[in-house]
């Protein structure tokens, strides 16, 4: 790790950049040819900066819906997990795409057919925000669900745009939350209980944790078996993860024997530096089969995405952006699957 933290900014190099396996894979699937300004759907997690088409109105949109049909084509149906997986997306430090990563994984495994559940954990409330999910003061949230022990179900609202993706909010009182829970019976579970007595049937619950390690986070970490971290291609991209993975190491220890660090994403990763490319093989050197394969490129439309309350999948469902994250959604659900499952609805 002293090696990363040592390099100089890298310089943007002017030959051909790295390919990526998702962008390989767009490349051949990508079903909605657009009119595009230069660079177009760069191989090796290049700059994207989308399509020169206006943005949508945030009406449903069937070109996502077209994207996903082109990779069942290319690779089949995915699988449905055998009981419901719930997945923690987690990193204390800011700014890497955690938000980001929760709500455009979400969606690409709803479009792929998954019933999906989105637990907003940050007071920020950036994941609600991002799926076009209202989470003023007086909106039924998950503040409710773990101080007032209100049932999940009174609080999850459907996402307009996607089928099968559901959202349970967050609002400003849940800053408050980590203070009221400190002397309440059982208060590292409290979410856990919350999902185990949600009646209606899940494939995936995504939970997008705040910047930090306090009991909210604690909270997820006894909900979920499986954590995903989302780590960027930058200067320091490693600064602190090694707290992160004590603190699982402790939860799994005294309060959930099931946790571990089951996906690590690489994300704003932008194949015409040095930079990039050197931390992409640091972390894979480091976490090993852990690291997915698809990198989540640096993108104008991913970030351009959440202030019209979409995600990018609907957004601009034929940006590299949108399709690398397909394909990252593919791959958790691969890998999650018995063999026996593959290839069924």
């Amino acid at each position: 790790m002293a090696g990363l933290h040592s390099t100089q900014p890298a310089r943007v190099e002017e030959s051909e950049p790295l390919r990526s396996d998702a962008n390989l894979a767009g490349r051949t699937a990508d079903p909605v040819p657009a009119p595009r300004s230069e660079p177009v759907d760069a191989p090796g997690g290049a700059v994207d900066i989308g399509t020169t088409a206006p943005p949508p109105d945030g009406s449903p949109s069937r070109a996502a819906q077209q994207a996903v049909e082109a990779m069942y084509r290319a690779g089949g149906r995915l699988p449905r997990p055998s009981e419901t997986r719930v997945m923690i997306v987690a990193n204390q430090k800011g700014g890497v795409g955690k938000t980001t990563t929760t709500v455009n994984l979400a969606a690409s495994l709803a479009l792929h057919g998954a019933r999906v559940l989105v637990i907003d954990l940050d007071p920020q409330g950036n994941a609600s925000t991002a799926l076009g999910i209202d989470h003023h003061a007086e909106v039924p949230s998950i503040y409710d669900v773990l101080v007032e022990s209100k049932p999940l179900s009174e609080v999850v609202q459907p996402v307009r745009d996607v089928e099968g993706l559901f959202c349970a909010p967050a609002t400003i009182d849940l800053a408050g939350a980590e203070i009221e829970l400190v002397s309440v019976v059982a208060r590292e579970s409290r979410l856990q209980r919350a999902i185990a007595s949600y009646e209606q049937p899940l494939d995936y619950v995504f939970i997008d944790c705040p910047p930090s390690l306090g009991l909210l986070t604690v909270n997820a970490m006894v909900a979920g078996a499986e954590v995903v971290i989302p780590i960027q291609c930058e200067y320091y991209a490693l600064e602190g993860l090694g707290q992160l993975l004590r603190n699982v190491e402790l939860v799994r220890g005294h309060l959930n024997s099931r946790l571990h660090v089951s996906t690590i994403l690489l994300t704003m990763y932008d194949g015409r530096t040095r930079l990039a490319s050197q931390v992409a093989e640091e972390v894979r050197s480091h976490f090993g089969n852990e690291v997915l394969r698809t990198n989540i490129p640096r993108s104008v439309r991913i970030s351009e995405a959440p202030s019209y309350g979409q995600t990018v999948l609907t957004y601009d469902p034929g940006s590299s952006g949108s399709l690398s994250y397909l394909e990252a959604a593919r791959e958790i659900a691969l890998r999650g699957a018995p063999a026996r499952q593959e290839g069924n609805q």
